[in-house]
């Protein structure tokens, strides 16, 4: 779910318990250091996996999880 740009870390965080610092070090530890490198690059600053920075014309499909 973290590496999908547009799941928000607040989907992540109600569904596994796990906040944005957390998921961060899980990436660094799992993936490979120039992967991470990648991920942190593209989610920095990025609306989409943040809530409240989100458009609110965004309409996706939403888990009853969520």
């Amino acid at each position: 779910m973290a590496w999908e740009d547009r799941t928000p870390f607040e989907a992540i965080e109600l569904q596994f318990g796990l906040k944005e610092k957390h998921v961060r070090e899980i990436m660094r530890r799992e993936t490979k250091p120039s992967s991470f490198k990648m991920w942190r690059k593209r989610v920095s600053g990025r609306k989409t996996k943040h809530l409240l920075k989100r458009s609110k014309a965004v309409k996706r499909f939403k888990s009853q999880n969520q």
